[in-house]
């Protein structure tokens, strides 16, 4: 059996990101077998026992993870000439305030908070902000398994069989798309419901069987809805609330 190393075995565990791990391993808090690890670069046996000590578990605990109604007009990461990025609705007078919220905004929130996943400076919906590697890693690491659902407003005639074709056989950069779900929710707009994130994809997708997107929401990722938050506000994703 070969050796790995232990940074990349404890985020394929997901105890967190590989940047984590080596932060975690310089400090001391990384045991293995129950002996503290402290040297980058580390290789263990991937049956070993890893364990966090009670710091690393304290710190991952106060790690916020937001949830925000973006806009059309926003870019989700980094900003473009001329427009700005999500991020800056992130401020108290934006939190949406409902009976289940206990978290309040302090600064220290928007430290390393980066978007775990894109939505297109033309569309809006539910993107999701958060300061936790092991969170950014079920939602856009390559075995992530979240689906993500959109409501998407079309203009064109969608025979049944390019219908067909949007559920499963269309390629997009030389590849296959995965199977999609892909219905109609009322007479000018589709329901998608998607298990990859190709950049721009929906958009691509409805070109290719001559369709036209003239509106596109994103309203669920994982178990997460978006629900009744309103556009241009955001909310902390809650203690037992969970995406998968």
């Amino acid at each position: 059996m070969e050796k790995i190393r232990l940074s990349k075995l404890m985020s394929e565990q997901g105890l967190c990101s590989r940047r984590e791990a080596d932060r975690y391993i310089d400090l001391g808090w990384v045991f293995v077998d129950g002996e503290q690890i402290s040297e980058l670069g580390t290789k263990i046996y991937p049956t070993q026992k890893i364990k966090l000590n009670k710091a690393a578990q304290s710190q991952q605990s106060n790690l916020v993870t937001i949830l925000l109604n973006k806009p059309i007009g926003y870019v989700s990461g980094q900003p473009e000439p001329g427009y700005q990025p999500a991020v800056v609705l992130i401020k108290p007078e934006k939190q949406f305030i409902s009976h289940q919220s206990a978290k309040r905004f302090q600064p220290a929130h928007l430290r390393n908070l980066a978007p775990a996943g894109r939505l297109d400076i033309d569309s809006q919906g539910l993107l999701v902000l958060t300061q936790d590697g092991r969170i950014a890693k079920q939602l856009i690491g390559e075995n992530s398994r979240i689906d993500k659902e959109y409501l998407v407003r079309v203009e064109g005639a969608l025979p049944p069989a390019k219908l067909a074709l949007l559920n499963h056989g269309l390629n997009l950069d030389g590849q296959a798309l995965k199977p999609a779900q892909v219905s109609w929710q009322n007479r000018d707009q589709l329901r998608f419901i998607l298990h990859e994130g190709k950049k721009r994809q929906i958009r691509r997708m409805c070109e290719l069987v001559n369709l036209k997107v003239t509106g596109l929401k994103r309203v669920r990722i994982g178990k997460v809805q978006l629900s009744n938050l309103p556009e241009g506000q955001w909310r902390y994703l809650e203690d037992g609330e969970k995406f998968w």
